[in-house]
């Protein structure tokens, strides 16, 4: 395991000292609480995490230990009407064993292992398969979740088993030694592999006329509701979660204040499916990364739910995908950016002060610094914003 040292730390994003080997999108664990962290740029063995958790009080020197596994999701039955953070912590078990306010450092799988589901094999001994292809089914609430034979694997099914068994229990064995469980994991930053991209033609039917005459969408299709402060973008999207012509409902709460994921929360479970005459919560998963919730979370929110959705396209379902809102998305991304930023200045800072001279060419606070570098002298031009903090002119 490769173990760092925390060097610099400036909002979510720090730095660590001591990470050569590691790769780009790592999860590591930060600091005595082990708060769940992402890598996010390498230079030599310095490394730029993200933290997916509050780094209030997390100090200089505190270890950074790398998992070497990238951020993933579970991927299984149990997943509709879950609630989850941006990273598929389940909120309610959270909730409950750390009370209303989670705690730092608390992580907990995506999916029960230890609840058992009734499998129903629909391949037999001596059959072919690849990945995508259908083994088996259980029952998800009125849904038949169809369990399938992962990515990038294939073989001829040696044993094939019937029953109830929890995700973690191998249902198929293959001929080459793999083992299937009902239980996939999947990288989020990854997209799951299709064989080909179908023709969007078929009309997704959104229960709302305005929509469906004056801006129709198509299943497969892409849409967007642009607006401002307060003009019921949140609304048309609840909407659209609640009546559109589709089986699975991924709902992201990017961003979005906490009373209006609260709506969805109370609203779901009251309100029936007009198809299945169930609550419209069973078809629904919920991702709520709320604006008082860790920024750099939110960031991975959109990528835990695009993973989602893309699962239950694989069974052949039709999905809606919503995520509220791309705006408080694109914030998130900006925060980080400008963090890493503040990274560079302070590198660049330190290098001046270190082994370079700083001199202002206008008198009105544009830089001109001169570094030594490789044994010869380098010139740069820094612009305003530069803090000057720690050097000074005509050092």
């Amino acid at each position: 395991m490769i173990v760092g040292d925390i060097s610099r730390i400036s909002g979510p994003v720090i730095l660590s000292e001591g990470m050569r080997g590691s790769r780009m999108y790592d999860v590591v664990k930060v600091g005595e609480q082990n708060l769940n962290g992402e890598i996010i740029r390498l230079d030599g063995d310095q490394a730029v995490i993200q933290v997916y958790e509050d780094t209030t009080g997390l100090q200089v020197g505190e270890r950074v230990s790398n998992t070497g596994l990238p951020l993933s999701v579970e991927l299984g039955p149990g997943l509709l009407s879950s609630i989850y953070d941006g990273i598929q912590r389940p909120l309610p078990l959270l909730a409950e064993k750390s009370g209303s306010f989670i705690s730092r450092g608390v992580t907990l799988p995506g999916l029960s292992h230890e609840q058992e589901w009734e499998f129903t094999p629909r391949v037999k001994k001596g059959d072919h398969v690849t990945g995508g292809d259908v083994i088996g089914t259980v029952t998800e609430f009125h849904l038949e979740h169809r369990i399938m034979v992962p990515p990038f694997v294939s073989g001829v099914v040696k044993e094939i088993r019937s029953g109830r068994f929890n995700v973690d229990v191998p249902v198929c064995t293959l001929d080459n030694g793999n083992e299937i469980p009902m239980l996939q994991t999947w990288p989020v930053r990854k997209g799951r592999p299709y064989l080909r991209k179908m023709d969007p033609d078929t009309l997704l039917v959104t229960g709302q006329r305005v929509f469906d005459t004056l801006f129709p969408v198509s299943k497969g299709g892409t849409a967007m509701i642009p607006g401002g402060f307060g003009t019921g973008k949140t609304v048309a999207e609840q909407t659209l979660a609640k009546w559109s012509d589709t089986q699975v409902v991924v709902y992201i709460g990017c961003g979005e204040r906490g009373n209006e994921m609260t709506d969805v929360l109370t609203e779901f479970p009251e309100l029936l499916d007009p198809r299945t005459k169930l609550p419209l919560i069973q078809r629904t998963i919920l991702i709520a990364n709320t604006s008082n919730m860790p920024v750099a979370a939110r960031e991975a929110s959109i990528y835990t739910g695009i993973t989602l959705a893309e699962y239950y396209r694989d069974m052949g379902y039709d999905v809606a995908l919503m995520a509220d809102s791309t705006s408080r998305w694109g914030e998130a991304l900006r925060e980080v950016s400008g963090r890493l930023g503040r990274c560079l200045v302070k590198r660049v800072t330190r290098r001046i002060s270190q082994h370079g001279s700083l001199h202002s060419t206008n008198g009105q606070g544009v830089w001109s610094v001169s570094v030594q570098m490789n044994g010869k002298d380098r010139s740069l031009l820094l612009a305003p914003f530069l803090p000057r903090e720690g050097i000074s002119q005509n050092r």
